[in-house]
């Protein structure tokens, strides 16, 4: 069965020290509200002062209500005097925010321009002064401790860092994205006009700004709480959340998947991971797009769910290795992810941007470069790739401009490729070549971890989930398509041709995919029995796409070892070292492995 709660669990240490700093703590991972509300209580009490401030910060979305109303009333019936301070008081108005952030924002309905500012925009200029005159004005009991509650996303910035006692509440972006189809609206904003419109504003401003916050305040803070289930929080300090971390980031790891449907979902996804029934279909998974995913930690049992951006955050270095750190930063920058069309539809037909023009365009780190990896297939299916001999970009643009016009469909193929696909193809998609995944495939994605910049050249003009026409982007897509890349040159390039790179016994490494305008390699092992091989100090990726189930053992420590079974995938931190591939199953078995190119020398950082 597909591990779709794939557990990461300390494995080097048998216990950790909760720290110094955080008052009153328990070691551990703690369950539950009883567990968050006593060390706050006994502080309170062991402590005579007139005033006690207290920070509740953390991700929008975050039911920080829920923890405030529990609080409020411990506090008051043991007699302490309680101020309550929103955050949210002390923003801008939705008005001022959509102004300020409108550069960000833009009118196009799927792309926006990154935004470099920070929490500190959010709030109105003078934010800080009035809160602090705000507290400075509240009656003091004189027999009792007044305890001053601040919640909300920035809390701690409000009041300036000072606070005798801090929390940090977060949630992943999948729960993000779930509350966003029922209630919660963008950080600041009033209203929003659909999920789609939320979704951008979260990815061109909220989550830059926020996430960014969040990386430069934890340190600082007490306690992190595991809001992902607000019923059942999961406290711990962030100094054991910290030594977790670190102990994790020595061995195999594996993100929790993200499952989302799509107007050209097909089905194998949502059978082979017992999706829910009512779901329509299942168009991706991503396995991982690190900054989408979050990773379940295992200490002593209990388990706490975190922002696998957090895991890069402290342990890049343990991760990527030194090479990739100087080429990315704690960017994680290799995705896996899958493109369902078993029984659905076609992608659309579209094209990524180049450096320079994702750049200045929308302020993007990195360029989309893809590669698709046919891991099932039903039937005869395609997968459309280049242009043909005869295609313009004059007589394209005018024909997909023309169906958009006159909702008359365009014959793609007497201007794009189409090459039939076959169970272990791989099509490389550098930036700027024309692409689509035909129906009835099961696509690994091998790309650059950026996944946000498809410009739909042409989409069969269809509307989308929500019965809006889905958004054409052919005038930033035309300006990136590179026209040289017609049938020829497309077999000759784009599409892998096997290369052995070593054998050992009846086992043999195959090199698909590596090119200089790609930033990863694409490698196959035919798995019969044992594999022996070395990280060579930078992170590698596995995935299990034919077969039963392997073991990944650490050579230089054999307790330190993980199975995964078919579809799943392992992240192996260049910290690991040398390392053995076992076959567990009845017959041999294939697993993709990737990584970044040892050729690849382009820095994004700074660019």
């Amino acid at each position: 069965m597909f591990e779709k709660r794939p557990t990461n669990p300390v494995r080097f240490h048998s216990y950790f020290d909760p720290g110094t700093a955080a008052p009153f703590t328990q070691p551990g991972i703690q369950i539950g509200y009883e567990a968050i509300i006593p060390p706050l209580l006994q502080y309170v009490n062991h402590n005579p002062q007139a005033i006690i401030r207290v920070a509740l910060d953390g991700a929008h979305g975050a039911h920080f209500a829920d923890l405030v109303d529990r609080l409020q009333q411990e506090l008051e019936q043991h007699d302490h005097q309680v101020v309550i301070i929103p955050t949210r008081q002390y923003l801008k108005s939705d008005a001022e925010l959509r102004t300020f952030f409108d550069r960000n924002i833009t009118d196009n309905r799927a792309f926006g321009y990154f935004t470099d500012a920070t929490i500190t925009d959010y709030f109105s200029p003078d934010a800080q002064d009035q809160a602090s005159q705000y507290v400075d004005q509240i009656t003091i009991a004189e027999d009792r401790t007044t305890v001053i509650l601040t919640y909300g996303p920035g809390a701690f910035w409000l009041g300036n860092h000072a606070y005798d006692v801090s929390y940090f509440l977060d949630v992943s972006r999948e729960y993000q994205q779930a509350e966003h189809k029922s209630h919660l609206l963008n950080f600041g904003l009033a209203s929003n006009l659909d999920e789609v419109e939320k979704y951008k504003i979260c990815l061109f401003v909220e989550w830059p700004i926020l996430e960014t916050y969040r990386k430069q305040v934890l340190d600082s803070i007490h306690f992190y709480i595991d809001m992902n289930n607000h019923d059942e929080p999961k406290l711990t300090t962030t100094w054991t959340l910290r030594l977790i971390i670190a102990d994790i980031a020595q061995a195999p790891m594996r993100v929790k998947p993200f499952f989302a449907p799509g107007m050209w979902g097909g089905q194998l996804l949502k059978k082979l991971a017992d999706l829910p029934q009512d779901w329509v279909n299942c168009a991706w998974s991503f396995e991982p797009i690190a900054p989408e995913n979050s990773i379940i930690l295992e200490y002593q049992g209990e388990h706490i769910e975190i922002p696998f951006l957090t895991v890069m955050h402290y342990e890049h270095l343990a991760i990527l290795g030194e090479r990739n750190v100087q080429l990315f930063g704690d960017y994680f920058p290799i995705r896996f992810d899958y493109l369902d069309t078993i029984e659905g539809g076609n992608l659309s037909c579209q094209v990524h941007p180049k450096q320079s023009y994702i750049r200045s365009e929308f302020n993007e780190f990195m360029e989309q470069q893809e590669s698709y990896y046919i891991m099932e297939k039903q039937g005869t299916s395609h997968v459309y790739l280049g242009l043909t001999d005869t295609c313009t970009e004059e007589n394209f643009y005018q024909a997909v401009k023309t169906a958009q016009e006159t909702a008359i469909p365009i014959p793609l193929t007497d201007y794009v490729n189409e090459f039939e696909a076959e169970k272990g193809d791989l099509f490389l998609i550098p930036t700027g070549t024309v692409h689509a995944s035909g129906k009835n495939n099961l696509v690994l994605e091998i790309s650059s971890t950026t996944w946000w910049f498809t410009f739909k050249i042409y989409d069969f003009l269809r509307k989308g989930m929500d019965g809006k026409p889905r958004p054409i982007n052919i005038d930033h897509a035309f300006p990136n398509i590179d026209f040289y890349k017609k049938t020829s040159w497309v077999q000759e390039n784009l599409i892998a041709k096997p290369v052995l790179l070593q054998s050992q016994g009846r086992n043999e490494m195959v090199e698909l995919g590596q090119r200089e305008d790609l930033l990863f390699y694409v490698h196959r092992l035919h798995l019969t029995d044992i594999w022996e091989d070395h990280t060579d100090h930078e992170m590698v990726m596995f995935n299990l796409v034919e077969g039963e189930k392997v073991r990944i053992v650490s050579c230089d420590n054999e307790s330190v070892s993980v199975e995964f079974r078919y579809a799943e995938s392992y992240i192996l931190p260049a910290a690991f070292g040398a390392y053995r591939v076992e076959n567990l199953g009845s017959q041999p078995c294939t697993l993709i492995k990737s990584g970044v190119s040892k050729a690849w020398d382009v820095s994004f950082l700074g660019d």
